[in-house]
Protein backbone atom coordinates (compact mmCIF):
# COMPACT_ATOMS: atom_id res chain seq x y z
CA UNK A 1 0.00 0.00 0.00
CA UNK A 2 1.29 3.14 -0.56
CA UNK A 3 1.14 5.84 2.07
CA UNK A 4 -1.57 7.97 2.04
CA UNK A 5 -0.17 11.21 0.87
CA UNK A 6 -0.73 14.30 3.36
CA UNK A 7 -3.49 16.73 2.06
CA UNK A 8 -2.31 20.69 2.01
CA UNK A 9 -4.70 23.29 3.74
CA UNK A 10 -6.31 25.23 1.01
CA UNK A 11 -6.12 28.90 1.98
CA UNK A 12 -9.55 30.77 2.76
CA UNK A 13 -10.85 32.98 0.54
CA UNK A 14 -10.77 36.88 0.97
CA UNK A 15 -13.59 38.21 2.44
CA UNK A 16 -15.29 40.08 -0.47
CA UNK A 17 -14.59 43.44 0.88
CA UNK A 18 -11.12 43.15 1.12
CA UNK A 19 -11.16 41.65 -2.65
CA UNK A 20 -12.97 45.03 -3.24
CA UNK A 21 -11.16 47.35 -1.88
CA UNK A 22 -7.84 45.63 -3.29
CA UNK A 23 -10.09 46.33 -7.08
CA UNK A 24 -10.87 49.75 -6.06
CA UNK A 25 -7.26 50.66 -4.89
CA UNK A 26 -5.48 48.95 -7.96
CA UNK A 27 -7.84 51.45 -9.98
CA UNK A 28 -7.46 55.01 -7.71
CA UNK A 29 -6.18 56.69 -10.40
CA UNK A 30 -8.92 56.45 -12.95
CA UNK A 31 -11.05 56.82 -10.03
CA UNK A 32 -10.02 60.02 -8.87
CA UNK A 33 -10.49 60.82 -12.60
CA UNK A 34 -14.15 59.60 -12.52
CA UNK A 35 -14.99 61.75 -9.46
CA UNK A 36 -13.68 64.94 -11.07
CA UNK A 37 -15.51 63.93 -14.53
CA UNK A 38 -18.34 63.41 -12.13
CA UNK A 39 -18.08 66.58 -10.47
CA UNK A 40 -17.87 68.67 -13.96
CA UNK A 41 -21.01 67.01 -15.79
CA UNK A 42 -23.09 66.50 -12.38
CA UNK A 43 -22.07 69.01 -9.89
CA UNK A 44 -25.85 69.50 -8.34
CA UNK A 45 -25.18 66.54 -5.97
CA UNK A 46 -21.63 67.44 -5.01
CA UNK A 47 -22.57 71.13 -4.02
CA UNK A 48 -25.57 69.82 -2.11
CA UNK A 49 -23.52 67.69 0.03
CA UNK A 50 -20.87 70.87 0.89
CA UNK A 51 -23.83 72.55 2.58
CA UNK A 52 -24.33 71.64 6.29
CA UNK A 53 -27.26 69.90 7.22
CA UNK A 54 -29.35 70.19 10.21
CA UNK A 55 -30.73 67.12 11.58
CA UNK A 56 -33.73 68.12 13.64
CA UNK A 57 -34.48 65.33 15.86
CA UNK A 58 -30.56 65.31 17.65
CA UNK A 59 -30.26 68.76 17.13
CA UNK A 60 -26.91 68.57 15.52
CA UNK A 61 -25.52 69.93 12.04
CA UNK A 62 -23.61 67.50 10.12
CA UNK A 63 -20.97 68.71 7.41
CA UNK A 64 -20.11 66.07 4.85
CA UNK A 65 -16.70 67.30 4.43
CA UNK A 66 -15.30 67.14 7.48
CA UNK A 67 -16.55 63.64 8.21
CA UNK A 68 -15.64 61.80 5.19
CA UNK A 69 -11.70 63.17 6.23
CA UNK A 70 -11.99 62.06 9.79
CA UNK A 71 -12.99 58.61 8.27
CA UNK A 72 -10.24 58.67 6.32
CA UNK A 73 -7.87 59.48 9.12
CA UNK A 74 -9.50 57.19 11.14
CA UNK A 75 -8.41 54.54 8.89
CA UNK A 76 -5.22 55.15 8.36
CA UNK A 77 -4.38 55.40 12.02
CA UNK A 78 -6.01 51.84 12.58
CA UNK A 79 -3.51 50.43 9.85
CA UNK A 80 -0.44 51.51 11.31
CA UNK A 81 1.69 49.11 13.39
CA UNK A 82 2.42 50.82 16.48
CA UNK A 83 5.97 49.14 16.83
CA UNK A 84 7.10 50.98 13.51
CA UNK A 85 5.48 53.90 14.53
CA UNK A 86 7.57 54.21 17.96
CA UNK A 87 10.85 53.05 15.84
CA UNK A 88 10.00 56.18 14.18
CA UNK A 89 9.84 58.15 16.79
CA UNK A 90 13.46 57.15 18.14
CA UNK A 91 14.43 57.37 14.91
CA UNK A 92 12.92 61.09 13.57
CA UNK A 93 15.23 61.71 10.83
CA UNK A 94 12.64 61.11 8.76
CA UNK A 95 10.18 62.95 10.28
CA UNK A 96 12.30 65.60 10.71
CA UNK A 97 13.72 66.08 6.94
CA UNK A 98 9.84 65.42 5.76
CA UNK A 99 8.92 68.45 7.89
CA UNK A 100 11.80 70.51 6.70
CA UNK A 101 10.91 70.03 3.09
CA UNK A 102 7.53 70.57 3.50
CA UNK A 103 8.48 74.09 4.53
CA UNK A 104 10.48 75.16 3.11
CA UNK A 105 9.50 74.28 -0.36
CA UNK A 106 6.80 76.77 -0.79
CA UNK A 107 9.20 79.48 0.30
CA UNK A 108 11.42 78.25 -2.84
CA UNK A 109 8.47 77.29 -5.54
CA UNK A 110 6.07 80.19 -5.10
CA UNK A 111 8.96 82.64 -5.49
CA UNK A 112 10.22 81.19 -8.90
CA UNK A 113 6.28 81.26 -9.75
CA UNK A 114 5.90 84.96 -9.02
CA UNK A 115 8.96 86.30 -10.98
CA UNK A 116 7.56 83.97 -14.24
CA UNK A 117 3.79 85.57 -13.34
CA UNK A 118 5.43 89.13 -13.48
CA UNK A 119 6.35 89.04 -17.52
CA UNK A 120 2.59 87.97 -18.12
CA UNK A 121 -0.18 90.77 -19.21
CA UNK A 122 -1.81 90.38 -16.04
CA UNK A 123 -1.97 93.85 -14.38
CA UNK A 124 -1.76 92.20 -11.10
CA UNK A 125 0.81 90.16 -11.36
CA UNK A 126 -0.96 86.80 -11.31
CA UNK A 127 -2.23 88.05 -7.10
CA UNK A 128 -5.10 85.78 -7.57
CA UNK A 129 -3.31 82.45 -8.92
CA UNK A 130 -0.75 82.98 -6.61
CA UNK A 131 -2.61 83.99 -3.43
CA UNK A 132 -4.67 80.50 -4.15
CA UNK A 133 -1.28 78.87 -4.59
CA UNK A 134 -0.22 80.07 -1.17
CA UNK A 135 -3.24 79.15 0.72
CA UNK A 136 -2.33 75.55 -0.47
CA UNK A 137 1.52 74.76 -0.09
CA UNK A 138 1.12 76.88 3.53
CA UNK A 139 -1.70 73.80 4.42
CA UNK A 140 -0.64 70.35 6.18
CA UNK A 141 0.55 67.50 4.73
CA UNK A 142 -2.90 65.96 2.93
CA UNK A 143 -4.48 63.36 5.11
CA UNK A 144 -5.53 62.01 1.39
CA UNK A 145 -1.55 61.06 1.13
CA UNK A 146 -2.12 58.29 3.42
CA UNK A 147 -4.51 56.54 1.15
CA UNK A 148 -1.83 56.72 -1.84
CA UNK A 149 0.60 55.67 0.57
CA UNK A 150 -1.25 52.17 1.11
CA UNK A 151 -1.49 51.99 -2.66
CA UNK A 152 1.60 51.73 -2.36
CA UNK A 153 2.54 49.60 -0.36
CA UNK A 154 4.31 52.91 1.24
CA UNK A 155 6.09 53.28 4.54
CA UNK A 156 2.53 54.21 6.37
CA UNK A 157 3.67 55.41 9.94
CA UNK A 158 6.34 57.54 8.50
CA UNK A 159 3.01 58.84 6.22
CA UNK A 160 0.84 59.28 9.23
CA UNK A 161 3.26 60.59 11.23
CA UNK A 162 3.89 63.64 8.61
CA UNK A 163 0.60 64.16 8.36
CA UNK A 164 0.30 64.29 12.37
CA UNK A 165 2.96 66.91 12.87
CA UNK A 166 2.50 68.91 10.07
CA UNK A 167 -0.87 69.29 11.62
CA UNK A 168 0.35 70.03 14.73
CA UNK A 169 2.82 72.56 14.01
CA UNK A 170 0.36 73.85 11.29
CA UNK A 171 -0.88 76.91 13.94
CA UNK A 172 2.87 78.38 14.00
CA UNK A 173 4.12 77.37 10.41
CA UNK A 174 0.95 78.42 8.37
CA UNK A 175 0.85 81.77 9.18
CA UNK A 176 4.67 81.87 9.06
CA UNK A 177 4.46 81.22 5.91
CA UNK A 178 1.86 83.33 4.61
CA UNK A 179 3.00 86.28 5.99
CA UNK A 180 6.49 85.90 4.35
CA UNK A 181 5.02 85.21 0.94
CA UNK A 182 2.18 87.89 1.58
CA UNK A 183 4.40 90.44 -0.20
CA UNK A 184 4.82 88.85 -3.38
CA UNK A 185 0.99 89.80 -3.87
CA UNK A 186 -0.85 92.79 -4.61
CA UNK A 187 -4.19 94.30 -5.44
CA UNK A 188 -5.50 93.90 -1.85
CA UNK A 189 -4.80 90.13 -2.14
CA UNK A 190 -1.98 90.94 0.60
CA UNK A 191 -4.73 92.30 2.88
CA UNK A 192 -7.22 89.69 2.53
CA UNK A 193 -4.52 87.25 3.68
CA UNK A 194 -3.63 88.66 7.10
CA UNK A 195 -7.19 86.97 8.29
CA UNK A 196 -6.56 83.86 7.26
CA UNK A 197 -2.89 83.67 8.83
CA UNK A 198 -5.16 84.12 12.64
CA UNK A 199 -7.84 81.50 11.68
CA UNK A 200 -5.34 79.16 11.04
CA UNK A 201 -3.26 80.48 14.24
CA UNK A 202 -6.49 79.21 16.15
CA UNK A 203 -5.70 75.85 14.81
CA UNK A 204 -8.78 75.19 13.02
CA UNK A 205 -6.98 71.70 11.39
CA UNK A 206 -5.50 70.24 14.21
CA UNK A 207 -8.99 68.00 15.37
CA UNK A 208 -10.38 67.43 12.18
CA UNK A 209 -7.31 65.72 11.68
CA UNK A 210 -5.79 64.63 14.72
CA UNK A 211 -8.54 63.48 16.42
CA UNK A 212 -9.65 60.87 14.03
CA UNK A 213 -5.99 59.66 13.33
CA UNK A 214 -5.46 59.79 17.40
CA UNK A 215 -8.58 57.70 17.35
CA UNK A 216 -7.06 55.27 14.74
CA UNK A 217 -4.16 54.49 16.53
CA UNK A 218 -5.54 53.98 20.31
CA UNK A 219 -7.81 51.98 18.70
CA UNK A 220 -5.15 49.22 16.90
CA UNK A 221 -3.48 49.53 20.64
CA UNK A 222 -6.36 48.19 22.75
CA UNK A 223 -9.01 45.90 20.59
CA UNK A 224 -8.14 42.23 20.34
CA UNK A 225 -6.57 41.34 17.10
CA UNK A 226 -9.64 39.93 15.22
CA UNK A 227 -11.84 42.55 16.19
CA UNK A 228 -9.63 45.07 14.59
CA UNK A 229 -9.62 42.74 11.65
CA UNK A 230 -13.32 42.75 11.63
CA UNK A 231 -13.13 46.22 12.01
CA UNK A 232 -10.54 47.12 9.22
CA UNK A 233 -12.44 44.92 6.95
CA UNK A 234 -15.45 47.32 6.90
CA UNK A 235 -13.31 51.03 7.63
CA UNK A 236 -10.32 50.15 4.64
CA UNK A 237 -13.37 49.82 2.13
CA UNK A 238 -16.00 52.68 3.27
CA UNK A 239 -12.73 55.14 3.89
CA UNK A 240 -11.24 54.44 0.31
CA UNK A 241 -14.74 54.90 -1.39
CA UNK A 242 -15.09 58.46 1.23
CA UNK A 243 -12.08 59.69 -0.21
CA UNK A 244 -13.44 59.63 -3.63
CA UNK A 245 -16.53 61.33 -2.73
CA UNK A 246 -14.36 63.65 -1.13
CA UNK A 247 -13.08 64.37 -4.02
CA UNK A 248 -16.30 64.63 -5.92
CA UNK A 249 -17.27 67.09 -3.50
CA UNK A 250 -14.86 69.82 -3.38
CA UNK A 251 -14.42 69.37 -6.94
CA UNK A 252 -18.24 70.23 -7.46
CA UNK A 253 -17.95 73.33 -5.91
CA UNK A 254 -14.68 74.90 -8.17
CA UNK A 255 -16.45 73.36 -11.32
CA UNK A 256 -20.28 74.94 -10.44
CA UNK A 257 -18.70 78.69 -10.88
CA UNK A 258 -16.14 77.76 -13.86
CA UNK A 259 -19.25 76.36 -15.85
CA UNK A 260 -21.54 79.51 -15.08
CA UNK A 261 -19.12 81.87 -15.95
CA UNK A 262 -16.13 79.82 -18.56
CA UNK A 263 -13.08 82.55 -18.20
CA UNK A 264 -10.58 79.66 -21.28
CA UNK A 265 -7.69 82.36 -20.35
CA UNK A 266 -8.06 81.89 -16.56
CA UNK A 267 -8.26 77.80 -16.65
CA UNK A 268 -5.25 77.83 -18.98
CA UNK A 269 -2.94 79.71 -16.56
CA UNK A 270 -4.94 77.92 -13.91
CA UNK A 271 -3.61 74.42 -14.86
CA UNK A 272 -0.28 76.03 -15.70
CA UNK A 273 0.54 77.43 -12.28
CA UNK A 274 -0.93 74.52 -10.53
CA UNK A 275 0.95 72.12 -12.53
CA UNK A 276 4.14 74.15 -11.94
CA UNK A 277 3.82 74.18 -8.61
CA UNK A 278 2.61 70.84 -7.74
CA UNK A 279 5.38 69.35 -10.16
CA UNK A 280 8.50 71.33 -8.66
CA UNK A 281 7.52 70.28 -5.29
CA UNK A 282 7.50 66.72 -6.21
CA UNK A 283 10.52 66.89 -7.92
CA UNK A 284 12.16 68.37 -4.97
CA UNK A 285 10.98 65.45 -2.66
CA UNK A 286 12.19 63.02 -5.23
CA UNK A 287 15.99 64.72 -4.89
CA UNK A 288 15.99 64.77 -1.41
CA UNK A 289 14.52 61.13 -1.53
CA UNK A 290 17.98 59.70 -3.63
CA UNK A 291 20.16 61.77 -1.24
CA UNK A 292 18.70 60.34 1.99
CA UNK A 293 19.45 57.07 0.05
CA UNK A 294 15.82 55.82 1.32
CA UNK A 295 14.12 52.82 0.66
CA UNK A 296 11.36 52.71 -2.18
CA UNK A 297 8.56 52.63 0.01
CA UNK A 298 9.89 55.20 2.43
CA UNK A 299 11.32 57.15 -0.67
CA UNK A 300 7.78 57.45 -1.92
CA UNK A 301 6.23 58.79 1.28
CA UNK A 302 8.72 60.99 1.45
CA UNK A 303 8.05 62.41 -1.85
CA UNK A 304 4.01 62.57 -1.27
CA UNK A 305 4.44 64.36 1.87
CA UNK A 306 6.66 66.84 0.18
CA UNK A 307 3.89 67.45 -3.10
CA UNK A 308 0.44 66.66 -1.14
CA UNK A 309 -0.98 69.36 0.81
CA UNK A 310 -4.32 69.63 2.73
CA UNK A 311 -6.52 71.70 -0.05
CA UNK A 312 -9.85 70.44 1.13
CA UNK A 313 -8.42 73.19 4.44
CA UNK A 314 -7.24 76.08 1.94
CA UNK A 315 -10.72 75.35 0.26
CA UNK A 316 -12.31 76.33 3.07
CA UNK A 317 -9.85 79.06 3.83
CA UNK A 318 -10.78 80.86 0.16
CA UNK A 319 -14.26 80.40 0.70
CA UNK A 320 -14.33 81.92 4.35
CA UNK A 321 -11.48 84.34 3.31
CA UNK A 322 -12.36 85.48 -0.06
CA UNK A 323 -16.65 84.82 -0.26
CA UNK A 324 -16.99 87.28 -3.29
CA UNK A 325 -13.89 85.33 -5.45
CA UNK A 326 -14.75 81.83 -6.19
CA UNK A 327 -12.78 81.29 -9.36
CA UNK A 328 -10.12 81.07 -6.86
CA UNK A 329 -11.42 77.54 -5.77
CA UNK A 330 -10.35 76.48 -9.10
CA UNK A 331 -6.49 77.05 -8.52
CA UNK A 332 -7.00 74.44 -5.56
CA UNK A 333 -9.01 72.38 -7.36
CA UNK A 334 -6.35 71.91 -10.06
CA UNK A 335 -3.43 71.55 -7.39
CA UNK A 336 -5.64 68.49 -6.13
CA UNK A 337 -6.20 66.80 -9.27
CA UNK A 338 -2.43 67.34 -10.72
CA UNK A 339 -1.36 66.46 -6.81
CA UNK A 340 -3.19 62.67 -7.55
CA UNK A 341 -1.87 62.06 -10.65
CA UNK A 342 1.62 62.56 -9.16
CA UNK A 343 0.74 60.54 -6.27
CA UNK A 344 -0.30 57.68 -8.37
CA UNK A 345 2.85 57.95 -10.66
CA UNK A 346 4.99 57.71 -7.65
CA UNK A 347 3.28 54.94 -5.96
CA UNK A 348 3.08 52.69 -8.93
CA UNK A 349 6.90 53.45 -9.27
CA UNK A 350 7.59 52.27 -5.89
CA UNK A 351 5.55 49.28 -6.16
CA UNK A 352 7.54 45.58 -6.38
CA UNK A 353 7.95 44.28 -10.04
CA UNK A 354 5.60 41.18 -10.21
CA UNK A 355 7.57 37.93 -10.97
CA UNK A 356 6.98 36.84 -14.17
CA UNK A 357 4.41 33.89 -14.84
CA UNK A 358 5.96 30.30 -15.24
Amino acid sequence: MTPQATARPVPEPAPRAERATAWLRARLGRAVGLAYLAALLLPGPGAWLREPHRLSTAHLTLHTGPLLLALVLFSAGLQVPLRALGRLLRRPTLLVAGLALHLTIPLVVVPFVACLLRYTPDSDGGSGLLTAMILTVAMPVAAGATVWTDKGDGDQPAMVGLVLISTLVSPLTTPLLLGTLTPLLSGGYADALSPSGRVTQGGFALTPVVLPCAVGLVGSLVLPAPWLRRLLGTVAPAALAGSLVLTYVNASGALGSVLARPRPLLIVATLGVAALICGLSFAVGQVAARLLRLEPGTASSLTLACGMNNSSASAVLITTSLPGKPHLLLPVLAYGLFQKAAASRIVTRSQPAQPPLP
